[in-house]
């Protein structure tokens, strides 16, 4: 199901304020506020998971103190046991449903939600429970704002955990490898398999961490192509990056088209990122019935479309400034490019086509062109490594001032005679 603009709003909402820092319990109540705000819900709690015990505990959740239950008892633990959204009408007719509760509290509970938090990995972090909507019962577009209420609240109870582990000894240290963990975790496992192309990723912080990220998903509507690239780099550009890839994948998730979510991620940047920071981003979708990708550009370019049959380079500019630079007027209309066999979509970010030499020079945009060309018959894989062997070369020792990421899309076959 698909959310109205004002539940997307409201689901990016959540994102932005989960993504300050928190310690566990403030963060805690920040997620059981949000729940009921969110979903006009009377009461909320956050059931975490102890691996260890197999066992469920409260810790906010007004009048109840701390609890426990083990997996699999009650509607929590039957939850965290299967994994699934339960919807209860009526709690007092289902037997899941344990009263105990209520009578210690002296709280009725009419209605429930119960939604498993599962992170990234697909590891259980607990359950999030959010009690009598204040208008009825909870409803159909309910348990979808939910869910994407709670997979926010299981990416940012992830980060606080890892936070509290790893904050131990030299703070400094461990917060920019914690950074950098969680730069990378939002960076796909494997690359995605469509039938009919082929493609390939590099990412090259300068620092242990980068202002660069990208992204390679499939969903229902096709490839999703995203290359970002924040101004600086280090842990304060990875967190502007981050909170972008978060807002567009929760966007597109929800069912918004492109131009929509990108504007509504350029917006909440807008009034997020300091004075002077932005984002340049590549957003786009690629059809491959079709083998046409619509896009859209805050400030990222030159876009190379390598053409195998004339063997050009076609270069495509931004189509809109830098993303959370300012809102936009008004809605952007995207590009589109065909894809004939053999063609390449090149992403590159400026870590490339601005690495300098000893001497000052830039290796630019003509070396990329010339190694796609010399590439032609390579996969996206090859020709990447190809492409950073001669950047390297170029450089001859000079440091690398900058970020570096590649993105290579490529549609299989011959080129048409």
């Amino acid at each position: 199901m698909h959310l109205s603009a004002a539940g997307v709003s409201a689901v990016l909402a959540v994102t932005r304020a989960l993504a300050a820092p928190f310690d566990l319990n403030s963060l805690l109540a920040e997620i059981t506020a949000a729940a009921c705000q969110v979903l006009d819900a009377e009461r909320s709690s956050v059931w975490l998971h102890d691996a260890a015990t197999e066992e469920l505990f409260v810790e906010v959740a007004t009048d109840l103190g701390r609890l426990r239950l083990p997996v699999g008892v009650g509607l929590v633990g039957t939850c965290a046991r299967d994994r699934r959204l339960i919807n209860v009408p009526d709690c007092y007719a289902d037997p899941r449903f344990d009263a105990a509760v209520d009578r210690q509290s002296g709280f009725h509970t009419r209605c429930t939600l119960t939604l498993p938090l599962v992170d990234h990995r697909g590891v259980l972090v607990g359950v999030m429970q959010v009690l009598n909507k204040r208008s009825g019962v909870f409803g159909p577009e309910d348990e979808a704002l939910a869910e994407a209420v709670a997979a926010q609240c299981a990416v940012a109870l992830t980060r606080v955990r890892m936070t509290a582990d790893l904050i131990e000894g030299e703070k400094l240290r461990h917060e920019i490898e914690l950074a950098r963990e969680l730069q990378l975790s939002t960076l796909p496992a494997v690359m995605p398999t469509l039938p009919g192309y082929d493609m390939h990723a590099t990412f090259l912080p300068a620092s242990m961490t980068g202002g660069d990220t990208y992204d390679l998903a499939l969903d229902e509507r096709g490839l999703l192509i995203v290359l970002g690239d924040a101004t600086g780099h280090g842990v304060a550009p990875a967190v502007s990056v981050m909170q972008m890839h978060a807002m567009l994948r929760m966007a597109l998730r929800l069912g918004t088209d492109l131009e929509t979510a990108f504007r509504h991620v350029n917006d909440q940047l807008a009034e997020t990122l300091p004075t002077g920071h932005f984002v340049t981003a590549f957003i786009g979708l690629l059809d491959a019935r079709q083998h046409r990708v619509r896009f859209l550009s805050g400030g990222q370019g030159p876009i190379l479309h390598y053409q195998s049959a004339s063997r050009r380079c076609l270069r495509y500019k931004a189509t809109s400034f830098p993303m959370g630079a300012m809102p936009l007027p008004g809605r952007v209309s995207a590009l589109e490019i065909a894809l004939a066999p053999g063609d390449i979509l090149a992403l590159l970010s400026d870590g490339i086509f601005e690495y300098e030499d000893r001497g000052g020079r830039a290796f630019g945009v003509q070396r990329v062109e010339q190694i796609l060309d010399e590439c032609r018959h390579e996969s996206p894989e090859t020709t990447s490594a190809r492409l950073m062997h001669a950047v390297r070369a170029f450089a001859d020792g000079a440091v690398q001032e900058d970020d570096v990421t590649i993105v290579l899309v490529k549609r299989d076959g011959a080129p048409d005679a």
